[in-house]
């Protein structure tokens, strides 16, 4: 099966296009901080690090939200300029390192394989990923309306993912999985906002939480999951990325941003009320309800994610599996080398902030 380099596939035009560097794909804000008041929970602050960047976020209950709530960075790092701009989708976040409008920020696995892959690997500018927020597992589901009970329902239905994303990756997986072609479904690009009000016209979508929790709400059914695909030899990942050129010039700073990011993937798996609190308020949705979302995701320490298992070796093993089924979707044009993959990966700042 594969479905239309049309529906699936931007122009690499866009890429090249303005972004504005306080907003994502639907709108969106930013905050900066050059010190907020406040302790560091990481040990004494780092006043020797002055690093300007800009943090492109997205609304996803992992620790990036813990480490922008609680102000980690800007307490560790008081003379450090941090600016926080929220994008709706990885493929925004994508697209802002091409127009230079962000440095660093989070995307999902599939985005971030684009962006090592042709075409974006030539018009782009080179980019590393650092860091896995999150496995996703149950955390991105395909979510339909009640009366649909199995794939053969959704001939005929639209169903909508934001494209380029990891539920995009996996939404696809799972059709070709359960014999679905592009004349069965047609597939609708939505952002998360969008899908809510979109609702009563869909089938189904594939999306994450805050938007997963809220359709269940309305009634709708969970049909699949990204663990499902993951099972199946299709993993996908939130990951934290950058200009490998704004990286390699700022290892002081991305050093302190991975002990932050530690600390708070510590505070998921050790204290997860505490945590929450920080998510609730990012995400405006009661902090018990945060709680049940951190079932559908796996939160890796630093330790593990310096490990060969991630960061160390396999995680880029994954961009060329992934990379292959891109290519038989038309979403990119070639696969890159096994080489340039594990260069678009390193565990360097996860070791650091292991020790």
């Amino acid at each position: 099966m594969k479905f239309s380099k049309r529906m699936l596939v931007a122009s690499a035009a866009a890429v090249t296009a303005v972004v504005l560097a306080a907003c994502g794909g639907s709108g969106g804000s930013s905050d900066s901080s050059g010190g907020a008041a406040g302790s560091c929970p990481l040990g004494a602050p780092d006043e020797s690090i002055t690093t300007t960047v800009r943090i492109a976020y997205q609304k996803i209950p992992n620790g990036d939200l813990v480490v922008k709530d609680q102000k980690i960075l800007e307490n560790c790092m008081p003379k450090a300029n941090i600016t926080w701009n929220v994008f709706a989708s990885g493929g925004d976040v994508i697209q802002a390192y091409g127009a230079g409008s962000v440095d660093i920020g989070l995307t999902g696995s599939n985005p971030a394989v684009k962006a090592l892959s042709a075409p974006l690997n030539t018009t782009l500018p080179p980019t590393v990923n650092t860091w896995i927020f999150d496995v996703i597992g149950k955390g991105e589901s395909l979510v339909v309306k009640p009366e649909i009970t199995s794939a053969e329902g959704l001939k005929g239905t639209k169903i909508a993912t934001p494209f380029s994303s990891t539920s995009h990756y996996s939404l696809l997986n799972w059709l070709e999985m359960n014999g679905l072609s592009e004349t069965d479904v047609e597939l609708v690009n939505l952002e998360p906002e969008a899908m809510v009000a979109a609702w009563p016209d869909l089938g189904g979508v594939f999306v994450w939480d805050p938007t997963l929790s809220e359709l269940v709400k309305q009634g709708g059914v969970v049909l699949a999951s990204a663990a499902d695909t993951a099972a199946a030899g299709k993993p996908t990942y939130d990951l934290a990325n950058g200009v490998k050129a704004f990286v390699d010039a700022n290892q002081p700073f991305m050093t302190m941003w991975a002990k932050a990011q530690n600390y708070a993937v510590n505070l998921i798996n050790n204290d997860p009320a505490a945590a929450a609190a920080s998510i609730s308020a990012e995400l405006a949705v009661p902090p018990a309800d945060v709680e049940k979302m951190f079932a559908g995701y796996t939160y890796l320490d630093a330790a593990k994610q310096a490990s060969p298992d991630w960061l160390g070796g396999k995680l880029a093993m994954d961009f060329f599996d992934t990379a292959e089924f891109l290519l038989t979707q038309g979403a990119i044009d070639a696969v890159n080398t096994p080489e340039a993959y594990a260069a678009g990966v390193t565990n360097q700042f996860a070791a650091e902030a292991a020790k």
